[in-house]
């Protein structure tokens, strides 16, 4: 057994399957984790109410008759999939290391259309961005990279260097811990250019105030307002021994790109970078990664196929 898995271990498949053997379970999971302390009306907000007998997992509240189910206004609001469907594909998606895609994830869930298992893992991907995520502090490398799109085809080869002809733009972010010893925490962001407006809003937005940002000499990163910029002039040494942890974060998602997904489509681009960085912040956290993509999803509002395809 590898060292990662000594203290942070996910339940196995057959494990996961005994703790929510059918719909009804997983609804019971559902209701704790939305309302720990007790029925809560989305309306009124209320705390007065009952389960109805007559509608599954659905709460009618006392004082002003709204009707809520357990996955109303979430992820998982209006799908017709069973509970325990999304119960396994979030429990697959959270804790598989490499990723898994929708022509796998319909396999392996035994999901009837294609259509149907992308439509359910971009919704799991969106609740893989916490919006009360705290931003990078202390020594952040920053850095941007590029790579080709994938088309319908093949995908193309692109322009160089610089270049932004059939590329896709990454900047990325990592928080260094232990003097840069050990990588912590990343983020990631497509971006359509190198524009120096655009690296300064990325670093603002990820970044808290008085961090230091370390880049390879970019003067694009000069004049952020409450950092401190350390530009490493790379010269003639490998940029990937100055910068080694954003470089690392590169070369494992180009790597994932490939390997997975055969590259990846400009069009969802930001949603395959949210999910990689979803697991290299909970590369330690496999066992509470589950419980982690749930809690955001119950808290986003539902999505519709047309919103996913047009974001």
């Amino acid at each position: 057994m590898t060292s990662r898995w000594k203290n942070d271990r996910p339940p196995s498949l057959q494990k996961f399957m005994a703790m929510f053997p059918d719909d009804a379970a997983c609804a019971v999971y559902l209701e704790k984790k939305r309302w720990p302390d007790g029925f809560v009306c989305p309306a009124c907000g209320s705390v007065r109410g009952w389960r109805l007998e007559s509608k599954r997992w659905t709460y009618e509240c006392r004082d002003c008759q709204r009707q809520t189910s357990v996955t109303a206004g979430t992820i998982m609001h209006g799908s017709h999939l069973p509970l325990r469907t999304w119960f396994l594909a979030s429990h697959l998606v959270a804790t598989h290391s490499n990723g898994i895609s929708a022509l796998q994830l319909q396999a392996k869930v035994g999901i009837g259309s294609y259509k149907t298992a992308w439509f359910l893992l971009h919704r799991l991907r969106k609740a893989m961005v916490d919006p009360k995520r705290s931003v990078l502090e202390g020594v952040v490398e920053v850095d941007e990279s590029s790579m080709p799109y994938r088309t319908k085809d093949e995908p193309r080869t692109g322009g160089q260097g610089k270049s932004t002809i059939a590329k896709m733009i990454v900047i990325g972010a990592v928080e260094l811990k232990e003097d840069g010893k050990v990588p912590g925490r990343i983020r990631l962001k497509s971006i359509p250019d190198f524009k120096r407006g655009r690296l300064h809003v990325f670093v603002e937005r990820t970044t808290a105030k008085g961090s230091v940002i370390s880049t390879d000499g970019n003067n694009g990163y000069d004049g952020i307002p409450d950092r401190i910029h350390q530009p490493r002039v790379i010269g003639e040494t490998p940029a990937h021994l100055l910068m080694p942890w954003i470089h690392r974060v590169f070369s494992n998602l180009k790597r994932l790109a490939m390997g997975v997904y055969h590259g990846f489509r400009r069009k969802y681009l930001q949603a395959y970078l949210d999910e990689f960085v979803f697991r290299w912040n909970r590369r330690r956290h496999y066992a509470v990664s589950f419980d982690s993509l749930l809690g955001i999803g119950i808290g986003m509002r539902p999505m519709s196929l047309r919103a996913l395809r047009g974001s």
